[in-house]
């Protein structure tokens, strides 16, 4: 695969992606930390006591009132963000030239790491493929949108990727994104995201689906699970119509269990774009 991923950071300029809640005290940045102090945003006045800087008095307020008050504000700070990509086998799909959900997931994944980089925050990549894990440590130096362009672009799906362990190598301090088709061992991976979430790390999931698995195609065919070669499956109009109810059933629970972590979700369809798409997540939107 060979990307050109030009027309789609030059779609995503200008987007900028704030954090849902206040984050933890850190490097200053463009997000409202949970840190209160005298410097950043001015949010409101309180009393003074003592202890308090006395530079952080407003004198023309206590010239006017006679009553000493000091200015509080929100300080800003970064928010280091990693994008988990699950390449397994399942993601290999389709492989008959269509749009993949790995390559979008890859297309996605660049565009939310130049969205970030651009608001100032450390950005890296942990990726599952089939040929192991590539790990690049989020940075704010130029160039790492690229860097990661670039490695993303000499990787494969396949094999079965070990997810769940995998976000236990995220640190709670962060904004953990994690780009699968949720299929897999998901209720382990729901199990160590539940870990991050308690820990505090913001949580995103963005739910890749082939255009294909939404509706099965017409006729009677046999098809074998991309992950166990052993499987086989026979389909038939009925088996179309039991599939179409359970796939559903199956999104509605996934998008359920991640809304339950008080984590963000967004399901992607291989037909829409990934620009679209990078739009939809960092507003909190659904695809529309």
């Amino acid at each position: 695969m060979s990307a050109d991923y030009g027309p789609l950071l030059d779609a995503l300029r200008g987007v900028r992606w704030p954090a849902r809640r206040a984050v933890a005290a850190a490097a200053s940045g463009a997000h409202r930390s949970r840190q209160r102090g005298t410097a950043g945003e001015f949010t409101e006045y309180r009393l003074y006591r003592q202890g308090d800087d006395p530079r952080a008095l407003d004198w023309k307020l206590l010239a006017r009132s006679d009553r000493a008050f000091v200015r509080l504000s929100d300080d800003r700070a970064l928010l280091p963000t990693w994008i988990v990509l699950d390449g397994s086998a399942s993601m290999d799909f389709p492989a008959d030239g269509a749009m993949s959900k790995w390559r979008l997931a890859c297309a996605v994944a660049v565009g939310l790491s130049a969205v970030a980089h651009a608001s100032g925050d450390p950005v890296g990549v942990l990726a599952l493929h089939a040929d192991g894990v590539l790990r690049m440590p989020p940075r704010t130096r130029r160039g790492t949108v690229r860097e990661i362009a670039r490695s993303l672009d000499t990787l494969r799906a396949g094999g079965t990727s070990a997810l769940a362990s995998a976000l236990m190598q995220i640190p709670v301090t962060t904004r953990c994104v994690l780009v699968t088709d949720c299929l897999g061992d998901h209720a382990a991976t729901i199990k160590n995201a539940s870990v991050l979430a308690a820990g505090g790390a913001m949580l995103e999931c963005v739910h890749i689906v082939a255009r294909e698995e939404l509706a099965l195609p017409e006729g009677i065919f046999r098809a074998q699970d991309p992950e166990d070669p052993s499987v086989w499956r026979v389909t038939s109009t009925d088996v179309r119509t039991g599939y179409a109810m359970q796939f559903e059933a199956f999104r509605a629970q996934v998008r359920d269990q991640w809304r339950a972590l008080g984590a963000g979700y967004t399901e992607v369809s291989t037909d829409v774009a990934a620009a679209r798409a990078v739009r939809a997540v960092v507003a909190g939107l659904a695809v529309t």
